[in-house]
């Protein structure tokens, strides 16, 4: 798991891959701690995951 926060935006940004009874996956969230506010996707391919973990970094 890999968590970063945003330079400039108070976002927790992390990434996680896990395994279950049909495969791989990977989980994206972004969390804003002070307000208790979280936003997760989940996707078959860490491509995919990656992506929208730099860009919910950007």
């Amino acid at each position: 798991m890999a968590t970063k926060k945003h330079v400039t935006k108070k976002w927790e940004v992390s990434i996680m891959e896990f395994q279950n009874h049909t495969g791989r996956k990977f989980k994206v969230t972004r969390r804003l701690p002070e307000l208790s506010v979280a936003e997760t996707k989940v996707f078959a391919t860490k491509k995919k995951a990656k992506r929208l973990f730099d860009e919910w970094l950007q």
